[in-house]
């Protein structure tokens, strides 16, 4: 079989659109650059490395402290007072959460879902609460 060397072609101008601008070089590059086969891939996997916290279940001793302190913070609730609650935050996406500390003055309390209600706004339910205290001013 005979070598074609392209004598014919070889010495012809380099064609330019004349419908048509000249793509820039950075748009030429994007179209040989590696693209994401398993879309979503790697999301995944920082998903799955996240680390979420266990529930902390308190012991007999750890809930009667507790449920005293509840107490005598529904018994002040008229004067606003400013707590502090460690409580646990389930996580939307996976089996466990992360305990979050929160300081603020307390409106109210709902008796329907079991939570308080402070000045701003935030609402935390008494389940989920670990350890409960008055404010230090």
């Amino acid at each position: 079989m005979k070598e074609k060397n392209y004598d014919d072609i070889i010495s012809l101008p380099h064609y330019v659109s004349q419908k048509r601008p000249k793509m820039p070089m950075h748009d030429r590059a994007a179209q040989f650059s590696p693209f994401a086969a398993l879309t979503g891939y790697e999301e995944a996997v920082a998903e799955t490395a996240r680390l979420t916290d266990f529930r902390l279940i308190p012991d007999e001793e750890h809930s009667v402290e507790l449920d005293r302190t509840i107490r005598l913070i529904l018994d002040n609730i008229g004067s606003s007072p400013e707590i502090t609650v460690f409580y646990f935050v389930p996580d939307s996406r996976k089996k466990g959460g992360k305990y979050e500390e929160y300081t603020g003055s307390l409106r109210t309390f709902s008796d329907y879902d079991r939570t308080f209600i402070f000045e701003d706004g935030k609402k935390i339910a008494i389940n989920d609460i670990y350890n409960i205290r008055f404010a230090e001013k």
